[in-house]
C-alpha cells in the first residue's frame, strides 16, 4: 500500500527521541470563517507551526474538505484529522488521529465508531495513527464531554492518568492526547503530564487551556512532545507567533 504521508508518525516518534517539540494549531470547520481562517493560516504559515489538526465535535455545516482545501493551497504543513465522529473523514487530509477515548467507558468511542469507519479509512490514502483520547478536567463541561456521554478524569487525578495512558500504550495505541477540553478555564497540570510522560514511550500530545506561551513551557517542560493549540487564536491569531517561538525554542530555554 503506497500512501504519501507515512513519515508523519515516524517524523514525532524521532522529534520525540531528540527532544525536538511539536505545535499544531486546531481548527474547527464549524468555526470558520473565510477571513478569520485566512488570517489563522496566513500568522499558522509565518510562524512555522508543524501541523494543523482539522476537526471537531459536531461539523454541522459541510465545512470540512473547504477547510482542508483551503490548507492545501496555503501551504505544505500537513493537515492531520481530529475526528468528533466516524463520518469526519476527507481524503484530502494527510493522516487521521484514529482516536479511542480510553478515559471513558463509552464503547461506541472505545471502539464502535472506528468498526463503523474501518472500510472507508482501509480505502483512503490517510496516514492512520492510533491515539489514545484522554479527557481532563478543565474546569468546565466540554463539549467532547456532552457529546461522548463521559466523564472527565479529575485534574487532581494524576494517578488515573497515569494508569489509563499506560493501558493504552499496552494496548498498542501510537500516541496519547491529554485534552482538558476546549474553552478550558485551566489546562492538564504540570504534574500530570509528567507522570503521564514519565510512564509511557510514545509520544504525548496536550492541549486545552493554553494561551500563553509560559502555560507552553511548563508543559514542555513537564513532558509534552505536542502542544496544541486552537480557541486562543480564534480572537488573536497572531498570538501563534509567541507560542510557536515557545515550542520551537524550547531546547534553548532548557539549556539556559
Amino acid at each position: 500500500m503506497t500512501r504519501t504521508s507515512q513519515n508523519i508518525y515516524g517524523g514525532l516518534v524521532e522529534a520525540k527521541r531528540l527532544g525536538n517539540k511539536k505545535i499544531a494549531v486546531l481548527i474547527d470547520p464549524d468555526k470558520v470563517r473565510k477571513g478569520n481562517l485566512d488570517h489563522i493560516l496566513r500568522s499558522s504559515i509565518d510562524a512555522r507551526v508543524d501541523y494543523f489538526l482539522i476537526g471537531g465535535s459536531l461539523i454541522v455545516n459541510n465545512m470540512l474538505e473547504y477547510t482542508l482545501e483551503v490548507i492545501k493551497q496555503a501551504c505544505d504543513i500537513p493537515a492531520i484529522l481530529f475526528p468528533g465522529n466516524s463520518f469526519q473523514i476527507n481524503d484530502k487530509a494527510d493522516a487521521i488521529l484514529l482516536l479511542s477515548l480510553i478515559s471513558g467507558r463509552n464503547p461506541d468511542l472505545l471502539i464502535g465508531h472506528h468498526v463503523i469507519s474501518a472500510p472507508m479509512l482501509k480505502s483512503t490514502n490517510l496516514e492512520i495513527i492510533s491515539t489514545g483520547y484522554i479527557l481532563i478536567e478543565g474546569g468546565v463541561e466540554s463539549t467532547v464531554s456532552y457529546m461522548s456521554n463521559s466523564k472527565p478524569i479529575p485534574s487532581d487525578k494524576s494517578d488515573i492518568a497515569m494508569c489509563t495512558a499506560l493501558a493504552g500504550e499496552m494496548l498498542g495505541l501510537k500516541m496519547i492526547y491529554l485534552e482538558a477540553g476546549s474553552g478550558a478555564k485551566y489546562p492538564v497540570s504540570s504534574e500530570m503530564i509528567e507522570k503521564v510522560s514519565s510512564s509511557v514511550e510514545v509520544p504525548l500530545i496536550v492541549g486545552g487551556g493554553l494561551r500563553t506561551p509560559e502555560r507552553i513551557v511548563a508543559s514542555l517542560q513537564s513532558g509534552a512532545d505536542m502542544i496544541v493549540i486552537g480557541n486562543a487564536l480564534e480572537n488573536d491569531p497572531f498570538l501563534v507567533h509567541e507560542m510557536a517561538a515557545a515550542v520551537h525554542g524550547h531546547k534553548l530555554v532548557k539549556s539556559f
